[in-house]
């Protein structure tokens, strides 16, 4: 099991270190751009826009518009600049630091 989660947890870094290789990239459309920082600044926010109060929704609400966000985004970027980056990203945990 800690194995499990040590290998999600390096697959997240290694995700989140894509995204920002996406959002440096000057290929990557503005859409893409305001999606990705709108999903980031959400998570982000010290208060949520819907409180947990609320029945159902309120817990929901992350589990739902960060995910769409960050998917919507994705969707918008070129493949080509996605492969790229995903390259980039694999080099540079690659080489010794």
């Amino acid at each position: 099991m800690r194995d499990k989660l040590k290998s999600l947890a390096r697959q997240l870094k290694a995700e989140l270190e894509v995204y920002r290789l996406v959002l440096r990239h000057p290929q990557t459309p503005w859409l893409a751009r305001v999606l990705l920082g709108l999903a980031v600044g959400y998570l982000l926010l010290p208060f949520d826009l819907i409180p947990d109060f609320i029945p159902i929704l309120g817990q929901l609400d992350d589990l739902i518009i960060v995910p769409a966000l960050f998917y919507l985004g994705v969707r918008c970027v070129p493949i080509e600049v996605i492969v790229e980056c995903r390259r980039e990203a694999a080099a540079r945990e690659a080489s010794p630091r």
